[in-house]
């Protein structure tokens, strides 16, 4: 997936500014794609030449203007065409895997450590994704929800953030236990 595919699919929420998409990035992309706002805003750049989004100016006073960007129709056939061809598998590159892989021969108690930061960091999304969930189901059941929403895409992807961060959660005590158990042997040793 490119971000160029990311940003038109934020923007079926509707019209947005730089500053709305880095939020709407922030709380419901995240748990797929991520970005910083100065990659959003070259981004929008090219969307816009490229005729796939339309900005306008939208004045304020005491404050600076700011631009306001919504899909165009040639967008949203862009989308069309996106949606139709088959996605490439999913590639990870992950630094503390990387660690986990080598841990054996290096310092265990770090990689322990960073085990431990990255479900604490797994905790804090999976927290963020249920308070986003409980908002987008506004006290109605998941179900529904699912018959009765006008989009279902984003709550769909959010169901995907949930288990990941909970599969996440899952592997690390998993990790930590193996970790425990053959310090415990080494130390009777």
């Amino acid at each position: 997936m490119s971000l160029k595919h990311a940003v038109l699919a934020a923007l079926l929420e509707g019209e947005a500014s730089g500053y709305d998409l880095a939020k709407i990035f922030d709380v419901s992309v995240a748990n797929f794609w991520a970005a910083t706002p100065q990659q959003l805003y070259r981004e929008l750049e090219r969307l816009s030449e490229a005729g796939l989004i339309a900005a306008r100016v939208v004045q304020q006073e005491r404050r600076p203007n700011k631009r306001m960007f919504s899909l165009t129709d040639a967008g949203r056939r862009d989308l069309v065409t996106y949606t139709s061809q088959p996605p490439r598998p999913t590639a990870i590159r992950d630094d503390l895997m990387v660690q986990v892989q080598a841990c054996d021969a290096g310092d265990t108690d770090a990689v322990r450590g960073y085990v431990q930061e990255r479900m604490e960091w797994s905790r804090g999304k999976r927290a963020r994704y249920e308070r986003l969930r409980e908002w987008m189901l506004d006290g109605r059941d998941e179900e529904t929800y699912l018959r009765e929403a006008e989009r279902v895409g984003p709550y769909l992807t959010l169901m995907r953030g949930l288990s990941l961060e909970e599969e996440n959660l899952r592997w690390g005590e998993r990790v930590l236990t193996i970790l425990d158990q053959r310090r415990a042997v080494r130390q009777q040793a």
